[in-house]
């Protein structure tokens, strides 16, 4: 595709958190003739015909998929305190206490808790700690999915002081108890055979 009039940018993506996002931005892109450089969760960097594609275009095509462009610099921060806690809960299971998760963010990301919380509530219309816990219940939901460990193992690996506490938090926020959610997926997955 190699154009001598060809844009190359860097862009940042909301909501491309995890390879699944970075999978559907890549084939979108190539569906859109704009070659991919650089791709990461929440960036990439991108070769285009201007004669082609426009960002009114890329933000069409990134809106498909509910992913948008970030627009300023607080936002870029807001993506990388999401990353952060994906980072977190998705891939070091979690296993500090919640005084270690937030030295963590503020020593990754160089900025007070506070601030953090507060520019996170301002663009996401939802607060830091619900938003920790929804993602801590995603992250129950897939370990409970794969069956490798049981509730007691799960509840210390998320943080959890108890079984009990995990019990309450899981049925408040999905409205079904841990057996009724593992029930209804093995049965749903048997039936679906």
């Amino acid at each position: 595709m190699y154009n001598k009039n060809a844009v190359r940018k860097k862009i940042y993506i909301k909501n491309m958190i995890g390879k699944c996002c970075i999978r559907i931005v890549q084939k979108d892109f190539e569906e859109n003739r704009i070659k991919i450089l650089t791709v990461k969760p929440g960036f990439v960097e991108i070769e285009y015909n201007p004669e082609e594609v426009n960002t009114q275009k890329i933000s069409e095509i990134l809106s498909l998929s509910d992913l948008s462009l970030i627009k300023n610099n607080e936002e870029k921060i807001v993506e990388n305190l999401k990353m952060t806690i994906h980072e977190l809960i998705f891939e070091m299971n979690n296993v500090d206490s919640i005084a270690k998760k937030s030295e963590y963010i503020v020593e990754k990301l160089g900025l007070n808790y506070r601030y953090l919380s507060g520019l996170f509530s301002k663009y996401e219309n939802n607060t830091l700690e619900k938003y920790i816990i929804s993602k801590k219940i995603e992250r129950i939901k897939q370990l409970i999915i794969e069956n490798e460990f049981n509730i007691s193992e799960i509840a210390y690996m998320m943080d959890y002081s108890s079984v009990q506490y995990l019990s309450a938090q899981f049925k408040k926020e999905t409205g079904k108890t841990l057996s009724d959610y593992k029930k209804a997926y093995f049965s749903d997955t048997k039936n679906s055979f």
